[in-house]
């Protein structure tokens, strides 16, 4: 059996505390293992963590960056999704051990006198951690706009009620209503110098891509938590990945990915995004059509490489080296 050691350079931490915000929502405390300082992060980070599958999935994290002892994170158990998010808020209880990557920052808050807030539903997490950070420091001023279907399924209602931070805040339900979603042209009418941050469902990025398109793009900043590749689909078959140094076969069903068939066939490859995003999962193409699904490759490396976390076979048989 070819293996690679996908945990050698992860972070091992513990469970120091699990609670229910939502019904579908929990907040998870994560401290270090030996318990001294976490990595340092900054506001809009995220970590990616091997989740109980044995998948990596990305969690924004929420709490103040100064805080060197502990991390938090929201998360939303998808129950349409992979199982990620589902199997952290299911099965991780406290005192469990973790393996993380350290925090890495695709969101980062850009230095500013002005903030304007949007957010929808967990896409509240790495806003919070930047709310936080911005009323620490005292040295500017922000709006949030949170959008979400009820108040019970709204996160954090007790911190974005504490003073200097619940004067800021505008709360909105839409009760899953189109016609009640919130209108946010007021917001942009007039261009000024706020720094734009938007993270939340897809319906709601592409309202704010609309009603900005007069403000300098470089003042409107956006995280997506799903990058849009769809690395299952209906009419998916079953193939065979070949290994090229043993000549090993790895049966990949149509409803799995090619690194989810060969986690659970005992190889563990390198990844962090599982999203088809970032490129850690890069492996060596010898033979076979590759159906190429990520958002990293470029043209000329197709023919050389897949994104085994995305991407398929169009053949009957892949060969791979890794």
């Amino acid at each position: 059996m070819n293996e690679i050691a996908a945990d050698e350079d992860l972070l091992p931490v513990r469970v120091a505390g699990k609670r229910a915000v939502t019904p579908d929502l929990c907040l998870f405390e994560l401290v270090s293992e030996d318990g001294g300082e976490l990595p340092e992060f900054d506001a809009g980070a995220h970590i990616a963590v091997r989740t109980p599958g044995g998948g990596m999935r990305q969690f924004s994290l929420c709490n103040d960056p100064a805080e060197r002892d502990r991390y938090e994170l929201g998360i939303k158990a998808e129950r349409d999704g992979r199982g990620g998010s589902a199997g952290m808020v299911d099965t991780v209880e406290e005192g469990d051990r973790l393996l993380i990557e350290p925090p890495a920052n695709d969101f980062p808050l850009a230095p500013a006198k002005k903030y304007l807030f949007i957010a929808g539903g967990i896409g509240i997490t790495p806003i919070l951690s930047m709310i936080r950070r911005i009323v620490r420091e005292g040295e500017a001023s922000f709006r949030l706009v949170y959008c979400t279907r009820s108040r019970q399924d709204t996160p954090f209602l007790d911190v974005l009620a504490e003073p200097g931070i619940a004067e800021f805040v505008t709360l909105h339900h839409d009760g899953g209503d189109p016609e009640r979603v919130f209108d946010f042209w007021d917001l942009f009418e007039t261009p000024d110098s706020s720094e734009v941050y938007c993270c939340g469902p897809t319906p709601m990025m592409e309202e704010i891509r609309g009603v900005s398109g007069h403000w300098p793009q470089s003042a409107i900043h956006f995280e997506e938590f799903h990058s849009g590749v769809e690395a299952v689909r209906e009419d998916d078959r079953a193939f065979v990945v070949v290994h090229a140094g043993s000549g090993e076969r790895y049966e990949v069903g149509a409803g799995q990915t090619i690194l989810e068939a060969l986690r659970e066939q005992g190889v563990n490859l390198r990844s962090s995004c599982e999203s088809g995003t970032c490129g850690t999962c890069r492996t060596k193409l010898v033979s076979g059509t590759p159906d190429h699904r990520d958002l990293v490759l470029m043209d000329e490396e197709k023919s050389d490489y897949v994104m085994v976390c995305v991407s398929r076979a169009s053949s009957d048989e892949l060969v791979l080296d890794w």
